[in-house]
């Protein structure tokens, strides 16, 4: 038997049809504008402090099964509400598998508006649960009759609301997600993975709402590397969760890191808010190109469709030759033909990309 022959019988079906997440390798000299990074790197003061943290770390051990000190600094940093727990997770990817894990049986439904974030979908999929994605209006708004058609029908175990959405940039409005909280039979995650970039967050009205939990990632801040997120929720909830969560997740160094890197919170907030005030110079700009049309966005990125002398495709290509990454969308979703997500960058990486963009809409 050879061994394509061995793993067709051996590896479940869904999976052999299945892609791999695509993250695809930059070369050091691209402008990086495909994966919502922080393209600010950390001061090398800072980078200073946090080799001697990891100097000084044993990596003969294993990490902590919980740290409340490390959890105490997380909720400091990050508003988490007294009375809240929490449950860390190898990124917010992490933590999503372990809520579907501990809330679907083979079969229960998973719910979300979409498009949103991708791997809402394969971790359902992955862990045997059966998902439904709720489609956004034309105008890729939040079709709030269709979810809570939705929500009657299917009777969900999990809901992810993506705050704001990605890849679209929506922020949903409250009396909307109020709607889908009360509607919801099950748990509610709210993942607030670009919070930081929008101005708002469910965060203090948490334990408010008894079947709410709030998802974050340190990623988007300026710590993408740590693969670090949290997940905020009443002690009952995550307790459940933490039952699933595999034994020493966050390892020595991602801990070290962060206990340095909270102390400086104040300038992960001040590179959000320039990444924030960035962020419309550079739709206007788009949105002043021929055949261009910029959907509002709370994120640290933009979302264009391209429908003028090139498609979304070509300019995807012709970038990708002058050394500029975007994220290309147009064969994610009928809703995003022609789209191209765009990671707001620092001042000169967009100039360069503005440039190149005009150069290509030119007559």
């Amino acid at each position: 038997m050879t061994p394509a022959d061995r793993i067709a019988r051996t590896v479940r079906a869904d999976v052999l049809a299945q892609t791999a997440y695509p993250v695809a390798p930059a070369a050091p000299d691209v402008i990086k504008l495909d994966a919502m990074e922080c393209p600010y790197p950390l001061p090398d003061r800072l980078r200073q402090e946090i080799a001697q943290a990891v100097a000084g770390t044993a990596l003969n051990r294993y990490p902590g099964a919980d740290d409340p000190e490390l959890k105490a600094q997380v909720a400091h940093a990050f508003g988490v509400p007294s009375g809240a727990a929490l449950l860390f997770g190898n990124g917010s990817d992490e933590l999503i598998h372990l809520l579907v894990q501990a809330c679907c049986a083979p079969g229960d439904t998973v719910l979300s508006p979409w498009p949103s974030f991708v791997y809402f979908d394969m971790a359902a999929r992955f862990d045997h649960a059966r998902f439904v994605g709720v489609p956004l209006t034309a105008a890729l708004e939040l079709d709030l009759p269709a979810m809570l058609a939705a929500i009657a029908a299917h009777r969900p175990k999990l809901v992810f609301l993506a705050l704001p959405n990605n890849p679209t940039g929506g922020l949903w409005p409250d009396e909307a997600i109020q709607a889908i909280v009360d509607a919801a039979p099950g748990l509610v995650v709210i993942d607030e993975a670009y919070q930081p970039f929008a101005g708002h967050s469910w965060m203090p009205r948490l334990l408010d709402h008894p079947n709410v939990v709030v998802m974050r990632t340190v990623s988007k801040i300026g710590l993408a590397g740590l693969r670090f997120g949290y997940l905020a929720g009443h002690p009952d909830w995550i307790a459940q969760i933490d039952k699933v969560r595999p034994p020493y997740n966050i390892n020595v160094l991602t801990q070290a890191a962060l206990r340095v890197v909270l102390r400086e919170k104040a300038l992960l907030d001040a590179q959000a808010a320039r990444l924030r005030a960035d962020r419309e110079p550079l739709a206007q700009a788009l949105a002043a190109l021929p055949g261009v049309t910029v959907y509002p966005s709370a994120g640290n990125f933009v979302l264009a469709r391209f429908e003028g002398k090139l498609d979304g495709n070509a300019v995807h290509l012709a970038l990708k030759t002058r050394k500029i990454l975007v994220k290309n969308l147009s064969s994610a979703h009928p809703l995003l033909a022609n789209c191209l997500r765009i990671s707001v960058g620092a001042p000169d990486e967009n100039t360069a990309l503005l440039a190149a963009l005009k150069e290509l809409s030119s007559p």
